[in-house]
């Protein structure tokens, strides 16, 4: 078959059903075959940076890869805020640009990018494909990369003369990831994590985005009940437990709940599962790692002592890792750091009863009329970023959209609209969206 059919049906068989893009010249054999397909839903944006962060917010509620498409040069740029975005918040999408014929590359031809190197130290990996025998191999590559481990954006760039190039095709069911037997230094290394946590007088447990990546709240859960930890979220980890959780001290951080603050400057031991350790979590790290031990679990073995030295590492999958951990049993329930705690919380509750309007007034309004309710909620970035991860009640993973790492104004409303897409009529987006970055993408 031609290589736009055969790229189509790739994306058939990695169960895509939406993609979000805008067409142009060196693309636009792709598009004639989504026009000749009405199984596939094409989202038509108003600029390609609204296509990636589409695809991305997609991505984010649905667990899927994301599949954002543009044109070469100008088209292809486009897409480089919203990979860098979804690069730095770990979140699977698959970019497919279109790029002058293999005939003129490295001729400076009209709207010629070398978006590859543009997007090297963005994405977890990029292809231009230059061999029509290749074309089927790397699109089903792309998508296995920007899922496998930990996830992440792929660019495949491909010549237009590849999408009229003959092809051969076959078809064949997406690869499942699995997960061997942990080994015996591992399992080690677990058994002296958990002896940690059981010695430990006064621990806390952070949770950040990983831990959505990974499907495991029902782990963590149930791990941070039977040791009685606190659970402390990142910004990108609201969700990973329910907010009304009666162990959760909420949102930690720069712009975090004092409470939350308070118990991790006091810990004696932190067990961050799937949080980076990011600068705004931590502020001054001799100050945040003074007189405590931590305990690091993540899939990238790179984040192991990236930020927060001398760290116990568990890098691997998150619920092999918790599930050796469950197998120890706890020897307290911490009944005087649980008192520290709640008086904590009392003196640092905010007072909603006021009787003035403030913004977090307004977004406990928001909260209690959406509490059981089905509603996810998107952000852009700023101020108003801070007070709805502060003020909302997050109970559910992957109903939080938020630019963590790269902090990308106009990042809300773009994402917000792939949410929708993929909840269609059985949940609500709300994207509450900053001054600044309204104007950003506003144009959707």
């Amino acid at each position: 078959m031609k290589g736009a059919q055969a790229v189509a049906h790739c994306l058939k068989e990695q169960g895509v059903d939406t993609v979000f893009g805008y067409p142009g010249g060196m693309i636009l054999p792709l598009y004639d075959v989504f026009y000749k397909n009405p199984e596939f839903r094409e989202i038509l944006v108003t600029h390609e940076q609204n296509a990636a962060h589409a695809a991305d917010g997609y991505a984010r509620v649905s667990g899927k890869v994301g599949v954002c498409i543009a044109t070469s040069g100008p088209g292809a740029t486009n897409l480089v805020t919203g990979l860098a975005t979804a690069f730095m918040d770990s979140i699977p999408v698959v970019a497919l640009t279109g790029q002058v014929d293999t005939s003129l590359l490295g001729r400076d031809a009209f709207q010629e990018t070398d978006i590859l190197d543009v997007t090297m130290p963005i994405t977890k990996h990029n292809f231009k494909v230059k061999d029509p025998k290749l074309l089927v191999p790397t699109v089903r590559k792309a998508f296995a990369l920007a899922r496998h481990g930990r996830p992440g954006p792929v660019l495949v760039d491909i010549p237009r003369d590849l999408f009229f190039a003959e092809v051969d095709y076959t078809p064949m069911d997406p690869q499942t990831e699995h997960h061997g037997r942990p080994d015996a230094d591992f399992c080690i290394c677990a058994a002296e994590a958990a002896a940690e946590i059981v010695k430990a007088k006064q621990p806390v447990a952070i949770v950040g985005g990983g831990v959505i990546s990974a499907g495991a709240s029902k782990e963590v859960i149930a791990f941070v009940e039977k040791y009685h930890l606190p659970v402390a979220h990142t910004l990108m980890g609201l969700g990973a437990i329910p907010h009304s959780h009666p162990q959760s001290l909420g949102f930690a951080g720069m712009h975090g709940e004092k409470a939350a603050n308070h118990a991790i400057a006091a810990a004696d031991l932190v067990v961050a599962i799937g949080s980076r350790f990011g600068d705004r979590q931590t502020g001054n790290l001799d100050k945040y790692t003074e007189n405590t031990k931590f305990i690091h679990i993540d899939i990238d073995p790179a984040e192991i002592d990236k930020n927060i030295g001398n760290s116990l590492g568990l890098a691997g999958d998150m619920k092999t890792i918790l599930r050796l951990l469950m197998q120890h049993e706890p020897n307290s329930a911490l009944t005087d750091w649980w008192t520290k705690i709640r008086k904590w919380q009392d003196a640092y509750a905010y007072d909603y009863h006021q009787n003035r309007l403030t913004v977090p007034w307004a977004m406990h309004q928001v909260a209690m009329c959406t509490k059981g309710k089905p509603y996810a909620f998107a952000t852009d970035v700023g101020q108003h970023q801070m007070w709805a991860a502060l003020h909302l009640r997050i109970e559910e993973p992957r109903t939080w959209l938020t630019s963590g790492g790269l902090g990308t104004m106009g990042f809300g409303l773009p994402a917000a609209m792939g949410a929708q897409l993929f909840y269609g009529r059985d949940r609500r987006v709300i994207h509450v969206a900053g001054d600044g970055g309204i104007k950003m993408t506003g144009n959707e």
